[in-house]
């Protein structure tokens, strides 16, 4: 059975993912980003970007500098966003733990998507857990997928099952 597409009513506070744009949109935040890995904080930052895509969660491009020194690392593999161009992977690393291809970013993303240069995306489902303003985010369906999920949005969202053709 394939899930219904019918959008979420927003509370007060809350965005609908239905109502983010395509093309995506990058917006700066200043939320308080906390990043936990092998029981270590790798990250904190209030210095971030959201990108905004129809029917995703919020994917958060961090700093590449804001990123204990030793958590990145060069991964193999590389995808393609038809919008943001090509990205590369990153492993994490943390209190002695890796999450092997865990991040990405776009050493050269097209000109509309600039702002994302020295910036790093993470699956939170690779780390122990990822934060915004306190909250606990919980990861995007589908392993494809970086989108946090957290109470500031609703659904429904791309990556649940049935949603590939979406």
């Amino acid at each position: 059975m394939r899930p219904e597409r019918r959008p979420a009513i927003p509370l007060p506070g809350q965005e609908l993912v239905w109502d983010y744009p395509r093309p995506p949109r990058v917006e700066p935040s200043q939320e308080r980003i906390r990043i936990f890995l092998g029981g270590e904080l790798i990250l904190e930052t209030t210095d971030s970007l959201r990108v905004l895509e129809t029917s995703h969660p919020p994917a958060y491009y961090l700093l590449r500098s804001d990123f204990h020194s030793d958590a990145l690392e060069p991964a193999s593999g590389s995808s393609f966003c038809e919008f943001k161009g090509s990205a590369r992977y990153l492993n994490v690393r943390g209190g002695g733990k890796l999450a092997d291809g865990a991040a990405w970013f776009y050493p050269e993303p097209v000109a509309a998507y600039a702002a994302l240069l020295d910036r790093v995306a993470v699956y939170p489902g690779r780390m122990d857990y990822c934060e915004v303003d306190g909250e606990r985010v919980l990861p995007q369906a589908g392993g494809y997928y970086g989108g946090w999920v957290t109470r500031r949005i609703v659904g429904p969202f791309k990556g649940e099952p049935g949603t590939q053709g979406w």
